[in-house]
This record gives structure tokens, sequence and C-alpha cells, in this order.
């Protein structure tokens, strides 16, 4: 199936990575579900400017009822179901390596907040858009996750530790929906230049890190969002279970 002819969702859409992920999405023509938590305001304006193709709606991906009526929403707006998803919610956090809880300071809250949104948020989509790809037999599932689980130059554990557990979750669940003609794949960033989340970083990390990748950059939001892409695209039906790490070639995965 084209990207524009999908019907697809992008959880924690309306600001940072999100939003760019929308933006790239709409530009090749697919409509899209804007999920937010707590930023109406930026939801109701992006949406608005992709005009008829975009829907915001309001979510706690953690809360199953919540996301069950996101996708009812979705449906009767549309008139029919999603069929891709794009978890890229987090967790409240901020990329400050200076003020990053260590180890002897972080209570399993902490730890346990950031499973909650990667791998239970992902898990309450995942389930709520099976039935409808199984039945189209077509289904395009991507998760967004990070560089520092092969790569922990700053030991965010609660954050990481998050991320490394979806992409269990990202291939045993592409596994066992093959069959059904969905792909599964994550896509992993590093440090973005710039996101809200990653505001808080000093402007010398950024330098530093620009000057250990090959291209010498910092990826930003637009170029991640264009591997995004890829994943919807027919271009590829035969990869699924894949983790693609898109951060300049500072990490070989």
């Amino acid at each position: 199936m084209n990207i524009n002819e999908q019907l697809v969702l992008v959880t924690g859409g309306a600001r940072g990575l999100g939003h760019s992920i929308v933006q790239a999405i709409a530009r090749e023509g697919a409509h899209v579900v804007i999920n937010y938590h707590k930023s109406q305001e930026a939801a109701a304006e992006l949406a608005q400017s992709l005009g008829p193709k975009a829907l915001a709606v309001k979510a706690d991906i953690t809360d199953e009822t919540q996301v069950k009526a996101l996708f009812e929403q979705a449906q009767r707006h549309f008139g029919r179901p999603i069929n891709s998803v794009v978890n890229n919610a987090l967790a409240d956090f901020a990329f400050n390596g200076d003020a990053r809880k260590k180890l002897l300071d972080m209570p399993w809250e902490d730890l346990n907040q950031q499973l909650e949104g990667a791998v239970k948020g992902a898990l309450n989509t995942m389930r709520e858009a099976l039935p409808a790809m199984a039945e189209q037999h077509f289904g395009r599932i991507i998760n967004i996750g990070t560089n520092l689980f092969q790569n922990p130059v700053v030991p965010y554990h609660d954050y990481t530790a998050a991320k490394a557990a979806l992409l269990a979750l990202t291939r045993t669940a592409a596994h066992e929906l093959g069959p059904d003609g969905v792909t599964v794949n994550m896509i992993s960033g590093g440090l973005l230049r710039t996101t809200d989340a990653s505001a808080a970083t000093p402007e010398f990390v950024f330098d530093l890190i620009a000057d250990q990748t090959p291209l010498r950059t910092v990826t930003t939001p637009a170029e991640f969002a264009d591997s995004v892409l890829f994943f919807l695209s027919p271009w590829s039906r035969a990869v699924t279970g894949q983790n693609l790490i898109v951060d300049g070639g500072l990490v070989k995965n």
C-alpha cells in the first residue's frame, strides 16, 4: 500500500520529532492522526495547517481505554481504520546529562515511568490496531528508539532501558505479526538538533557529537522524519524486526 493510501497514527505528534514526522507523512499524501496528551494548542494548529487529511486526538497512550477511544474516533472521522502506527510519544524527559539521576538516586518509579510511556504505550496502540491490520493483511508499525543502548555515552538509565525493552518488543512482535502482513520496525536516533527534549542540552555537546559523525552534523528532526517514510512505503515491504539507526553515522549497527 502506498503512503498516500494510508491512515497513519503518530503518537506524541504535536511537538518536537513527532511534529516533523506528521509533516513528512502528510507531505506524501497520507491521512494522519495527530495524537497528543497535553499539547492541545500545538496539535490543533498543526492539524489546521494540514487541512482535512489531519485529525488531532487527545489520549494518554498508557491508558488502554483512551487508546481505544482514539482509534474509534479516527475511524468515525475518516471512515476507515488506522493501518499504520508510529509510536513516538515520550514520557516527560529532558536530555541534560548534568541534571540526570544516577543509579544511587534513581527510584524504580522513574524507570517505570519510562517503561510505561515507551513499552506500555506501544503495546496499547499495537493491540488496538492489529484486528484491522490483519483484516486488510497490511500494517506498518514503527517504534522510535535511541542509539544510546548501542552507545550509552550519557547513562540515562531509565530512558535507555525502556527503549531497549521496546526494541525487544519490536522484534518479537515482528515475528508474530508477519503472517498477517504487518511489519514492525524501529528507528533509533541520537541527540536531535533541536527538539523540546534536547533543548536543555548545552551547545558544546551538539558540537562534540557533530565532530564525531562522518557527516559532521547533528541529525535534525526533519532528517530523522524522512526515514519514517521508508518503513511506511512499499520499498520496505520485505523488512521487519529491524532497528535502523539515523544519527549521521555516529553509531554503526
